[in-house]
């Protein structure tokens, strides 16, 4: 990528998209800032080259104005960051349907509505990448975020067509997986009114254990930001990143039991298509 791009981050008031804004405006990147509240976001224009826009992902008129606010300003956008997302502590049946419809609508949608506005212009000028923040929770499911998690997937699968479509276009997709980083999220998510009891061993005891760690999270958010603006400006930026010790360890066990299970059910995998003809 060029020396200097123009990146359009959401959900920048708090979070990941604080510290990710903050580090490239530091880094001497041009940055659309974006937030539904722009007094939140004020003291980051004072860093560098910023334009602050408001913006709630979920309205998707909003995201092709803020997109093309943002070409008119800088002549592009050559990376799109989709951070915003909210959080959800419940067990799968405790969970209310129009929470559970939130989460989609802000963490799935919001991000589609982002990724249709920028890809007219990445199309046109045969460059760009999309980044997808999910989480770790997007590649292995967690008591207690059952909706979450689903969101997360569904970006993660998502992404993975998106990357075969627009890739011989010029045009990248990386998805970042983080685990538990120090940031508001966990303290700020809602949660189920009313749990069930059955559940208290699995979702409750988790929820309890995400409560607990607001403030003492290991991940720091800083150098996340620092390794995603690595990722992306290297000569071959990775299609996934992930983020943290956890994050890591957690996948790479996952891939491992994946493989054994595999194994154990190869024969029966392939025996499930019609017999070969033979001659």
């Amino acid at each position: 990528m060029s020396k200097q791009n123009t990146w359009l981050v959401t959900g920048c008031s708090t979070g990941f998209g604080r510290y990710i804004a903050a580090h490239l405006l530091e880094h001497g990147e041009r940055v659309v800032v974006t937030a539904r509240k722009t007094e939140q976001v004020q003291d980051l224009a004072k860093l560098g080259q910023a334009l602050v826009l408001p913006l709630d992902v979920t309205d998707a008129e909003q995201a092709k104005a803020v997109v093309a606010e943002a070409e008119r300003a800088f002549g592009s956008v050559d990376v799109l960051v989709n951070n915003a997302g909210i959080g959800y502590f419940a067990a799968v049946e405790e969970t209310d349907p129009q929470a559970a419809r939130r989460l989609f609508e802000v963490n799935f949608f919001g991000t589609t509505n982002m990724v249709h506005a920028v890809l007219p212009g990445m199309r046109q000028r045969r460059r760009g990448m999309i980044v997808n923040l999910t989480s770790i929770g997007g590649l292995a499911g967690f008591p207690a975020v059952g909706y979450y998690c689903a969101s997360k997937f569904a970006v993660e699968g998502l992404s993975e067509t998106l990357r075969a479509e627009v890739g011989p276009l010029g045009i990248g997709v990386m998805t970042v997986e983080p685990s538990a980083f120090r940031t508001e999220w966990a303290g700020s998510a809602d949660e189920v009114p009313e749990p069930i009891e059955d559940y208290d061993a699995t979702a409750g005891e988790a929820r309890r254990a995400y409560h607990a760690s607001v403030g003492k999270q290991v991940g720091d958010p800083a150098r996340a930001a620092a390794a995603i603006h690595t990722a992306v400006t290297a000569a071959q930026p990775p299609q996934r990143l992930l983020l943290g010790n956890r994050a890591f360890d957690v996948a790479m066990s996952k891939l491992s039991a994946m493989q054994i299970e595999f194994r154990a059910w190869e024969a029966t995998a392939r025996g499930a298509d019609f017999p070969e003809t033979q001659d």
